[in-house]
């Protein structure tokens, strides 16, 4: 076929001025280069497949590691899921829910986690609780997140407002859920059972941004500010463990509700 389509196309030339066979030439040749099949026909002469080279194959991903942004450990972030529109919840979440409406807590309903050990059955994502941003969004079980609240508005925000006479802004925290164990021992972490939050800083409304690690000889203020911020976290959380207690949380302060027996609260 090809060799009838170049003999038609040689006794036509013959006809044509030299401009007009010159034209036709470089059209034959453009044809010939973009097909390595027949030019006449509709199939391509290369099978390119159902996906290209260029295009990666995903197969899931990887193991959730922490989220402490001081950790150094490269991997995946976690992909978070809405919770679905026909998922059931008990009445104690939704009763709970009903608490972060009213402490003004901004909040997404996410997908059930279930990693080995670690999960949470009704997670929700915070992003703020009233004006005050959570950076990055925390991912807790609606107990942890209600209690976090309640400690942010009705401590942290007042000794914020006594000791810098400013609003807080921002709480930037490290790590919320996380699926680990405690640091040097086979125990399931309180981070892994969505139940635990770690607070790097805490910037106001005035420009300050408060490290929670521990501050100089001379400054006095932010002492004071973060001591209060430790006492008045033992009202509401079961563990409160910050600079001071040991080397692993030099630069956080860590919250959680730990249910221990006989109401046993750890303050350090």
């Amino acid at each position: 076929m090809a060799g009838t389509f170049r003999a038609v196309f040689l006794a036509a030339a013959r006809q044509l001025k030299p401009a007009a066979l010159l034209a036709a030439s470089l059209a034959l040749a453009a044809v010939s280069a973009c097909n390595t099949g027949s030019v006449l026909s509709l199939q391509p002469a290369i099978d390119v497949g159902s996906q290209t080279a260029a295009v990666p194959q995903y197969t899931g991903m990887q193991k959730l590691v922490p989220s402490n942004p001081y950790m150094t450990q490269a991997a995946y972030p976690r992909m978070d899921e809405p919770m679905s529109p026909v998922e059931q919840i008990p009445a104690s979440e939704t009763d709970c829910r009903q608490q972060l409406k009213r402490l003004d807590v901004a909040y997404t309903d996410l997908a059930p986690i279930h990693e080995g050990q670690c999960g949470i059955d009704y997670p929700v994502k915070v992003s703020a609780i009233g004006g005050i941003q959570m950076k990055p969004a925390a991912t807790l079980t609606c107990d942890m997140a209600a209690t976090f609240a309640a400690w942010t508005k009705n401590e942290l925000v007042p000794s914020a407002r006594w000791r810098y006479f400013s609003g807080v802004r921002t709480i930037h925290q490290g790590s919320s859920y996380s699926c680990r164990n405690i640091a040097g021992e086979g125990v399931l972490s309180e981070h892994g059972k969505g139940n635990a939050l770690d607070v790097m800083s805490i910037e106001l409304n005035n420009g300050d941004d408060i490290d929670v690690r521990k501050p100089g000889l001379f400054a006095f203020r932010t002492r004071g500010f973060l001591n209060n911020v430790r006492a008045d976290g033992c009202q509401y959380f079961t563990t409160v463990l910050g600079p001071g207690y040991n080397y692993d949380h030099r630069n956080h302060f860590h919250f959680d509700i730990k249910n221990r027996k006989n109401g046993y609260r750890a303050c350090r």
